[in-house]
């Protein structure tokens, strides 16, 4: 396909839509609204250097476990036509399984999608 004007033009206009909210703002965490039994949580970074002072490069480093919860979900529909309690709420440091849900970023801050099932345990602070 041979670019023209207007079709770099469409591309340019529908990034611009991808990256910012309907009343022109950028995405931020405050948009996000998870659906049925999901949240949010956003890791909590690990050291990048040991006690010793030696870096430890991403390549070897363990996924979190560990995060904080950003926004719930309403909860799930079940058969009987009734929502799902949520067990967690916005603020909670929680324990989560290691390899599970979507990773994704928003302004350069890694967050993960979960369902609430993944989630281990709530830290009590």
């Amino acid at each position: 396909m041979l670019a023209t004007a207007t079709t770099t033009k469409r591309r340019a206009d529908s990034t611009k839509r991808a990256s910012a909210s309907p009343t022109g703002e950028r995405l931020s965490t405050k948009h996000l609204r998870p659906l049925g039994d999901r949240v949010v949580i956003e890791p909590t970074p690990h050291d990048e250097m040991t006690k010793s002072g030696i870096v430890i490069p991403d390549t070897v480093k363990e996924k979190p476990q560990k995060g904080t919860i950003l926004a719930v979900g309403p909860g799930r529909i079940l058969a009987d036509g009734k929502r799902e309690q949520i067990d967690v709420k916005k603020g909670d440091n929680v324990l989560y399984a290691k390899y599970v849900g979507t990773e994704f970023k928003i302004d350069a801050v890694d967050l993960l999608i979960v369902s609430q099932k993944d989630i281990l345990a709530v830290v009590a602070d």
